[in-house]
């Protein structure tokens, strides 16, 4: 397992949110392309922002806070087709529960449970890519062609 963090929400050219994560030693990043609702919740998160009611990943961090479950970790763990799979590892009453997830659920609960985050050598070798590829130092048009070049994941 490679443990990774959430770098930022980028947009690719056509302006779809692009969730990326980065190895410890920000030099490799992961982009999984991701919905707007989504990219909302983790930029959310990242703030440490609220909107007052709750959304849909504070509501599950709230029942598992009540429940007694404790998010313990997320592996994303497989990519087939496409298309990324999560896992959300859950302890409750001595117990490991593993519940599959899309990343960007997965990744939305993790922040607010401040949860470690992991990839699989898999899906490291699969999609993990030099950080200077999303750089700002990188040029616009390098940037836009490379995302835009990416197997476009979700």
């Amino acid at each position: 397992m490679i443990p990774v963090k959430v770098k930022e929400i980028a947009f690719d050219a056509a302006m779809n949110p692009v969730l990326l994560l980065a190895d410890e030693k920000d030099n490799r990043m992961l982009p999984i392309w991701i919905g707007p609702f989504e990219a909302q919740s983790i930029a959310l998160a990242l703030e440490g922002a609220s909107l007052g009611r709750p959304l849909t990943h504070d509501l599950l961090k709230t029942i598992c806070d009540r429940t007694g479950a404790k998010v313990a970790s997320v592996i994303i763990s497989d990519v087939r087709d496409g298309t990324y799979y999560a896992e959300l590892h859950l302890q409750v009453n001595n117990q490991e529960i593993v519940i599959d997830s899309r990343p960007s659920d997965a990744v939305a609960l993790a922040l607010r449970t401040v949860t470690p985050i992991y990839i699989t050598e898999k899906v490291a070798d699969y999609a993990l890519t030099p950080e200077e590829l999303y750089s700002q130092e990188a040029s616009e048009e390098t940037r836009i062609r490379r995302l835009s070049e990416e197997r476009k994941l979700h």
